[in-house]
């Protein structure tokens, strides 16, 4: 009997949030899964740890803005799958850095794309696009038909990503997907996001290791879901006949204040807001204490008031669907902050 080739895929960004949970699920599936970051993003490898998946990968030095690295590594294996996580992904710090943020955010899939036509035409690709690309649009739901208003630097980037990967699906016959992910949360997330950021510090505040935190705009609606479905989503799309783009999101939407309120509770902090505007500060009932309050250096120069995605052609086609809801998800980022600040 003939033994089935077991897959090769390639991660890029493969110590983020999405790339330790998308090599969890890779190599549940038995695929042999080249890790890829940039030496400078590759930290402690913490997420890979927590999961229980450092010694099950194999990893490469990479750089989205070195060709060079990108076809050796193309040509070294011959990956099945390619799924390109990696980004300078921060949207407020991309008003900072355009041009890096667009040399490795937009250039660097092309140069993927662009070295796969040349030396491995039949790899499969994934490209992670962001409802970032929406930016300010008047719909109410966003879907794969809307309208693109990118309000960043970031999202322009991405914009550009998923642009060129739909034209290389058209123009070479090639199977490329873009996922447009919306805002999805867990455990691992990193610190510099706002939910996380939230999580982490109100344990914190919690446990006596921090009197208060300052937060930006708290009545931007985001739709939120769990990281860890959202990547099963991802390898859904490239196991298709044919390759197309989708929206993975949960169709529900809540504010920062709601993603808050739901921490607090879970905490058994009891609070109740005060004042207005910037002015707005949440404190604690029975002792008044103040623990958050509105700094304006965390607002963007062009917010994005509202997003929210509609999954329909994801659970159409890939029989994908949420199943985690918000709160199950804050408690669960809760719980292992709780479990970690007390281990130091």
């Amino acid at each position: 009997i003939q033994m089935k080739k077991r897959k090769i895929a390639l991660v890029t960004g493969s110590s983020g949030q999405d790339g330790a949970y998308l090599c969890k699920l890779l190599i549940s599936k038995n695929y042999k899964v080249i890790a890829a970051d940039r030496r400078s993003s590759r930290d402690s490898g913490w997420r890979h740890i927590e999961l229980g998946i450092k010694n099950k990968l194999i990893y490469e030095d990479f750089d989205l803005s070195d060709v060079n690295s990108i076809i050796s590594i193309i040509k070294k294996y011959k990956f099945n799958e390619i799924y390109n996580l990696a980004a300078q992904s921060f949207v407020k710090a991309s008003f900072h850095t355009p041009i890096s943020t667009s040399d490795v955010t937009a250039l660097g899939p092309l140069r993927i794309l662009d070295t796969l036509k040349n030396f491995s035409p039949k790899t499969r690709f994934y490209q992670a696009s962001s409802s970032e690309m929406y930016g300010k649009v008047n719909k109410h739901v966003l879907d794969e038909n809307t309208k693109f208003n990118p309000r960043s630097p970031y999202a322009a980037s991405k914009l550009f990503a998923h642009e060129i990967t739909k034209n290389y699906r058209e123009a070479y016959n090639m199977f490329c997907c873009s996922g447009i992910l919306f805002n999805h949360e867990s455990p691992l997330r990193g610190e510099e996001f706002v939910t996380r950021k939230i999580t982490k510090q109100l344990c914190e505040v919690k446990l006596g290791k921090r009197k208060f935190l300052e937060l930006g705009n708290i009545y931007a609606k985001r739709d939120w879901g769990y990281a860890e479905e959202y990547v099963e989503a991802m390898w859904r799309m490239l196991q298709q006949n044919k390759p197309d783009d989708y929206v993975i999101a949960t169709n529900k939407v809540f504010d920062v204040k709601y993603f808050i309120n739901n921490s607090c509770k879970s905490l058994n902090i009891p609070i109740m807001w005060k004042g207005k505007g910037i002015h707005e500060v949440a404190i604690i009932k029975n002792t008044k204490k103040i623990i958050i309050k509105i700094n304006t250096k965390y607002y963007r120069p062009t917010e994005v008031d509202y997003l929210k995605g509609s999954y329909k052609k994801a659970n159409r086609i890939l029989k994908w669907r949420p199943k985690i809801n918000l709160k199950k998800l804050i408690k669960m980022m809760i719980d292992a902050d709780l479990k970690r600040l007390s281990k130091n």
